[in-house]
């Protein structure tokens, strides 16, 4: 897979994504892809039906996972258990650029602010909203 071949997805103020690896190329057990969003945008708050990895690639910013708040930079990784509440922003002021990878190919974002759960990387799955 050639990452310049991939057509990026649009999620909301900036925001984009580029799918790497799902269940539509053969797996069974994984979802990646790398996400970058620009200064001063927070993803908002929302947790997953499993689990997740996030490396920081480029930029700098926080994490904040069930209420705590730890500053990211280059390679950080974290760690996030299905259904706990977390999020991402960037306070640097260069383009902040993760890689993601999720414990499934069914995956869902449910927003702490609404309740709403939506499939992951569908369009109602705005980042940067």
């Amino acid at each position: 897979m050639r990452f310049g071949e991939q057509s990026p997805i649009s999620r909301g103020n900036g925001a984009m994504t580029y799918p790497l690896v799902g269940g539509a190329d053969g797996t069974d057990a994984f979802t990646a892809g790398i996400s970058h969003f620009p200064p001063g945008l927070n993803v908002p708050m929302h947790s997953h039906n499993v689990e997740e990895m996030v490396t920081v690639l480029e930029g700098s910013g926080e994490c904040e996972i069930d209420g705590v708040v730890r500053p990211v930079g280059l390679f950080d990784t974290t760690f996030i258990p299905g259904g706990v509440t977390h999020c991402f922003r960037n306070t640097g002021d260069v383009p902040m650029k993760i890689m993601w990878v999720y414990a499934s190919t069914s995956v869902t974002r449910t927003f702490a602010d609404t309740g709403q759960t939506v499939e992951h990387l569908s369009g109602e799955d705005l980042i940067g909203r």
